[in-house]
């Protein structure tokens, strides 16, 4: 499984937890080793958007895929 699908299922994962709390996530792009995405919802202005995505989603990406480097929030 090609990188980038790896991403894609793994965001599809995800989304429904976030969803729980009235968020969401969108995979944007993957290139050079990071990861793009756009969370949006209550995900948008929530205080702990860079815990959930430094510990939480980058923690769990590398678990499955060593070569991604870093996440990076896209702003709306």
């Amino acid at each position: 499984m090609k990188t980038e699908d790896k991403i894609k299922e793994m965001i599809e994962n995800i989304r429904p937890y976030l969803n729980m709390d009235g968020g969401d996530i969108t995979y944007v792009k993957y290139e050079d080793g990071y990861v793009y995405i756009k969370l949006t919802g209550n995900c948008t202005n929530c205080l702990l958007q860079d815990n959930t995505i430094n510990d939480g989603l980058l923690s769990m990406f590398q678990e499955e895929l060593p070569e991604i480097k870093g996440i990076i929030n896209v702003p709306l």
